[in-house]
């Protein structure tokens, strides 16, 4: 909020005179500020004149991000919706994508189908954009990629299966994140009957499969099916196996891990992740891959969130300290990497420290702003540290825009 000399509140700043200001600090005209966001000169004009309204927040993260700032820099403390309505532009169309199947698409003019090398660049971006968090804008392209492989697959079923089940999987996943689980886990379900016998396929989608059935509470039937899914791709064994294969397999076993430390299985946990790191040594951190990244820093961060799930928070904490040091961090996906620290967030909460709850938060908005105003049970936490640590520095606007109703 914005103050007078006297230090009363005074009227705040528009947001579109605000939009304006960074706008000129960047030294960009209104033509290619327009052009960067994807909207006419004459809608940046209105905004920045008060005429047209920003009200939606995948607008103003958008902007927010083009113009390089947090968006509560945009806001300065208004009252808005996003809290209570940070729903996904697309997400709807998203819903209508998975509900049509594509025998229901109509005629496919073959002319017109965007030729494979495309479809597999669009959804090597599409993994990208995944992983630096921007869940809105891979919301929005889902729905014509969804249909585009859908076709293909229908036309082609010899090259279109792997590009219609990294679609699936692309889906299924940024739904967990958004916390729609039951729509995650009809598009992962999809993705597994899409890849049948194909091993390698098979197990990459249940990823998918067993992510969502976590994100519903169903860990036991996660356990069984990351671990029926680890048992199918070691055939034949795993040390005539690919790189690619023991990182799924890798991945598998964390996912396990998870979902054992959920129904507060130790025992199995320390086994899960006995095998997962010997994987580990052996693929190093496949870089390569989509929708997983599997090496010692991800074995490492899931010991860590067991530990903290199973009851050790102190322990896991020591060990979270080491972690965040290691030259590997980095290297991790923002997505990762938030998320991850969402849950050190609730862990700190456990323990009492609010100042390094608040810290770990912060760091979570930094890295990956999306993970948190899109996600109900971040903004959640997040309303809970604001009122447990009002007092931590960089919290404040942050936290207000967050959980503001």
């Amino acid at each position: 909020m914005t103050t007078t000399k006297q230090g009363q509140a005074a009227t705040p700043i528009p947001v579109g005179r605000r939009v304006a200001q960074w706008r000129m600090r960047r030294r960009m005209t209104q033509q290619v500020f327009a052009d960067r966001i994807g909207k006419s000169k004459s809608w940046v004009d209105k905004v920045e004149r008060g005429i047209r309204k920003l009200d939606k927040v995948s607008v103003i993260q958008h902007i927010a991000e083009v113009l390089q700032v947090d968006p509560a820099e945009l806001l300065d403390g208004q009252e808005t919706s996003l809290a209570s309505g940070n729903a996904v532009d697309g997400l709807e169309k998203l819903k209508a994508a998975l509900a049509c199947h594509a025998i229901f698409n109509g005629q496919t003019d073959v002319l017109r189908l965007p030729k494979l090398e495309e479809i597999r660049r669009q959804i090597e971006h599409a993994w990208l954009t995944y992983g630096h968090g921007k869940y809105p804008q891979l919301v929005r392209v889902l729905p014509n990629l969804l249909k585009n492989v859908q076709q293909l697959h229908t036309l082609r079923p010899e090259s279109g299966t792997g590009p219609v089940i990294q679609a699936y999987r692309l889906a299924s996943t940024v739904l967990v994140k958004l916390e729609e689980a039951h729509l995650a886990w009809i598009a992962a379900d999809r993705a597994v009957i899409v890849a049948g016998n194909d091993r390698l396929l098979a197990a990459t989608a249940a990823l998918s499969l067993t992510q969502a059935l976590r994100a519903l509470h169903q860990n036991r039937l996660a356990l069984a099916t990351s671990l029926a899914a680890a048992h199918h791709i070691t055939q034949p064994p795993e040390r005539t196996g690919t790189t690619e294969q023991k990182s799924v397999h890798g991945a598998l076993l964390l996912q396990a891990a998870l979902a054992a430390a959920s129904n507060g299985d130790p025992a199995t946990v320390r086994e899960l992740l006995r095998q997962a790191s010997g994987l580990a040594r052996q693929v190093k951190n496949n870089e390569t891959d989509q929708g997983h990244r599997f090496g010692p820093a991800a074995v490492e961060l899931t010991q860590i969130i067991t530990q903290a799930s199973l009851g050790d928070a102190r322990q896991a904490l020591a060990q979270h300290e080491k972690a965040i040091q290691s030259g590997q961090w980095l290297h991790l996906p923002a997505e990762h990497r938030a998320a991850y620290l969402l849950d050190i967030t609730r862990t700190y909460l456990q323990t009492g420290n609010m100042i390094a709850a608040g810290r770990s938060l912060a760091e979570a908005h930094r890295t990956a702003p999306a993970e948190i105003y899109y996600t109900p049970s971040a903004r959640a936490l997040a309303a809970e540290v604001s009122r447990a640590s009002t007092e931590h520095a960089g919290l404040s606007n942050f936290t207000t825009t967050v959980t503001a109703t």
